[in-house]
């Protein structure tokens, strides 16, 4: 009988902790405007012509971006996506002067209690983009890259306006490095991969299920 009543506890105290998990469970979907900022060698122009870094002279650009996350409790997982245009050096890029980064990204996201309307939080994840762009005066000459992995790492708030409905300010630092290419011009075969890094200020709108476990303290 002694087995049996262990066997009847542990069925209880797992299905307790199965309801409390999806009791806990929080799930949003935002959208998200971003301005971006190069740094290192992404931002920087090469003093002469003979140079073969490829990727290089990028200027502030903007874009836009989609998240969809899933909470359990202070520890959550992400998916993001963007599309970014970097405006580029005149010396660098053909006449439009634009690169363009897109891809996906999948991360952990660790928040903080709720505490009034405030829900701060840090992030971080892997990045899956993509670079293109125009390379030299003419028109034809396109450059991309493949889409490799890099990082992102960031920092946020969840202000929250409704009980289904935050603000989403945050500040991320995106790496990564990237083989160029241009289709029709043969290019080095010992071509290093270059770095397209940049610190981003987003500013989203999110969808989400509300706060649970303690989620909501207004008054």
């Amino acid at each position: 009988m002694s087995r049996r009543y262990r066997i009847v506890g542990v069925a209880a105290t797992q299905v307790l902790l199965v309801s409390a998990t999806l009791a806990a469970q929080s799930i949003s979907f935002g959208l998200r405007g971003t301005g971006s900022f190069p740094t290192g060698s992404f931002a920087q122009q090469a003093s002469g012509p003979s140079s073969d870094v490829l990727i290089e002279g990028a200027k502030s650009g903007f874009g836009y971006g989609l998240d969809l996350g899933l909470g359990l409790g202070p520890i959550g997982i992400y998916a993001g996506f963007d599309h970014i245009k970097f405006d580029c050096q005149t010396e660098t890029c053909q006449s439009d002067g634009k690169y363009t980064l897109q891809g996906v990204t999948a991360g952990v996201k660790l928040a903080m209690p709720m505490l009034n309307r405030f829900r701060p939080y840090v992030k971080g994840g892997v990045t899956f983009q993509d670079l293109q762009g125009g390379y030299g005066a003419s028109s034809s000459n396109v450059l991309v890259t493949d889409k490799t992995p890099g990082y992102e790492i960031g920092l946020g708030l969840d202000y929250s306006l409704l009980s289904v409905l935050s603000l989403t300010p945050q500040a991320r630092y995106v790496g990564q490095k990237f083989k160029a290419r241009i289709p029709g011009v043969e290019t080095p075969t010992e071509l290093t991969a270059q770095g397209a890094n940049y610190f981003t200020f987003d500013l989203g709108l999110s969808v989400h299920t509300p706060f649970s476990g303690g989620g909501k303290h207004e008054r």
